[in-house]
């Protein structure tokens, strides 16, 4: 059966039975617009084989379309009116394929693998504005087994997490990221396709896990290349030699280390990609003498 998606008059008519607000707090608008939702879908490449997790669901309007696509759905939804409703809404537009909803009324940024039964392969979600950045990252750290992302955010956050290293949007969001997979901007998004309308535009961002991973992903490792991005972005403005200095222990074990990874330590931190952090981490746990020997080796 043809799932019929939500319209701005269904939305209206869904908030006022509910006797609902959108709250600001939350970053609660939702899309009224069937094409932007059909866009966002197509977008992602989800098929009937994929399992989405949805950020935010709201009133269903994305839902309505990740079903129409095939996929399983597991909508996490922070408002407990919003996740009674979502399952009854979903019923009344796909009637038979309500079976492939989970509705989850719990905090995103407190979700874990034990809370769902199947390991979700893709993340497709108009992020609230509040918590776009943590939750894309709390999302690809906890479940390794999402392969792609397709996520709406405020454009300004779409430009930070597309950036490349050097441009004046690049910071900590950009390269955390890309040490999860390949990165690209997918179009704008208007205001007007919102409930309620946001003074912002919104931008697509889609995220492509590496097949194979160029490096270590285990916690510890994550944390430890995540710390030393955190550190150069911190005062941007400063030589990678002076940023990591405290890190180092001296100004010349820090250029040292800098050197060992092929790193020059007058680059600011805001030229630096996600494999020059991994790759200082790696140099940085070799004795004195093995990284003398290196930059000695790179040098002629």
């Amino acid at each position: 059966m043809t799932i019929r998606l939500l319209g701005r008059t269904e939305i209206r008519n869904l908030a006022k039975e509910l006797d609902f607000r959108p709250r600001k707090s939350l970053g609660q608008n939702f899309v009224h617009d069937a094409n932007t939702v059909r866009r966002i879908v197509s977008s992602s490449g989800i098929n009937r084989h994929d399992t989405v997790i949805e950020v935010g669901p709201g009133l269903g309007s994305l839902t309505l379309g990740l079903l129409d696509r095939g996929a399983t759905v597991a909508a996490v939804e922070v408002d407990p009116v919003l996740a009674q409703r979502l399952p009854q809404t979903i019923a009344e537009h796909s009637h038979s394929e309500i079976h492939r909803l989970t509705v989850l009324n719990t905090d995103i940024l407190t979700l874990r693998r034990a809370d769902l039964d199947v390991e979700p392969t893709a993340l497709v979600a108009n992020l609230p504005y509040n918590i776009a950045v943590p939750a894309l990252l709390h999302l690809m750290a906890e479940f390794p087994s999402i392969k792609t992302v397709m996520v709406m955010v405020q454009a300004e956050v779409a430009e930070r997490l597309a950036a490349e290293p050097g441009g004046k949007d690049y910071g900590v969001p950009s390269v955390k990221v890309r040490f999860y997979g390949r990165v690209r901007r997918f179009g704008m998004v208007s205001p007007t396709v919102f409930w309620p309308i946001p003074r912002v535009y919104s931008g697509l961002v889609r995220i492509d896990r590496y097949e194979t991973t160029p490096w270590s992903t285990d916690e510890e490792f994550r944390d430890q290349v995540f710390n030393l991005i955190d550190i150069a972005f911190a005062q941007r403005r400063k030589t990678s030699r002076n940023a990591f200095l405290e890190w180092a222990g001296s100004g010349n074990e820090s250029a040292s280390r800098l050197l060992a990874a092929s790193i020059d330590p007058a680059r600011r931190g805001e030229t630096l990609a996600v494999a020059d952090f991994v790759r200082l981490l790696q140099r940085s746990g070799e004795s004195e003498e093995q990284r003398a020997q290196r930059v000695r080796s790179s040098s002629t």
